[in-house]
């Protein structure tokens, strides 16, 4: 197995209902368009240079295997809001890798943001790092019988697409 260094980033998130914990799920992954791939599990470092991908331009081979830092929750208490999100802080410094935070709980998307974010700055913080920029995404979903809720960044070894006009401008200020 060969294994190389993501050079591109993409922030996804999801939500759906299920038949069981696992299909909700599923769904979520489809919702969130990574859905008909392996997910690899990864710690929360995105490598210096990285470069952020959106979204709408991202395309996975059906059964590819594809890294994930996320975060996830799944429940079957019905009317309960169940969210996800997930943020990445980088320093000023270029050199220095970006750092990944999950994180999960029944409650409101806005609020498991704010938490995530703090995490990320904090993370950036141990390291002896200034934050200078963080990016985060969050979804939430208020259960009817079974739900789900997904938030991740996937890490891709090659660019999506060799078109540079693809890539985000990620280099401004999101504090």
């Amino acid at each position: 197995m060969i294994i190389t260094t993501p050079t591109t980033h993409t922030f996804v998130t999801g939500a759906s209902e299920g038949f069981t914990p696992l299909n909700a799920f599923d769904a979520a992954l489809l919702d969130a368009g990574i859905g008909n791939t392996n997910l690899i599990k990864v710690s929360s470092i995105v490598p210096p240079g990285s470069r952020e991908f959106p979204v709408s331009q991202l395309t996975l081979p059906p059964g590819s295997l594809v890294p994930v830092a996320y975060a996830s929750m799944a429940s079957d208490i019905p009317e309960s809001i169940i969210c996800a999100a997930i943020a990445a802080a980088w320093s000023e410094d270029p050199a220095q890798p970006g750092l990944i935070m999950e994180y999960n709980a029944h409650g409101h998307r806005e609020d498991a943001e704010a938490v995530v974010r703090r995490m990320a700055e904090e993370g950036l913080k141990a390291r002896g790092w200034p934050v200078h920029r963080i990016q985060s995404v969050s979804v939430d979903h208020r259960v009817t019988k079974i739900g789900a809720v997904f938030a991740g960044v996937v890490l891709a070894s090659e660019s999506p697409a060799d078109d540079e006009a693809n890539f985000i401008d990620s280099t401004g200020s999101e504090e």
